[in-house]
């Protein structure tokens, strides 16, 4: 009886960890995928250029483009047209800076 429990707890102390790597069940749609690429040629990446030796440069240009282009329409950073002092910080504004 004791090698039951005790090969029973060397199974399960062996099971435990595997499962703590599984993987999240939120998958990339094919229609995500496809937006990425509509917005990486907006900024001048063309997909199969032809050119496997600059793959990585090209592709990270590309989204450092898309970043900075999205930088300068979003609503972070530059003046603020009011003053607070002492005030919380909202929920939404939490959200938007520690959310990602």
């Amino acid at each position: 009886m004791k090698s039951i429990i005790r090969g029973v707890l060397i199974a399960s102390a062996l099971v435990i960890p595997i499962t703590s790597f599984a993987q999240s069940t939120e998958h990339t749609t094919r229609a995500q995928v496809r937006a990425e690429l509509v917005q990486l040629e907006s900024v001048g990446y063309h997909v199969g250029d032809g050119d496997p030796t600059h793959y990585p440069d090209a592709i990270q240009a590309a989204e450092a483009k898309l970043a900075a282009r999205d930088a300068s329409t979003s609503n972070y950073g530059g003046a603020s047209s009011t003053s607070q002092s002492g005030g919380g910080v909202s929920a939404a504004d939490w959200n938007a800076m520690y959310s990602r």
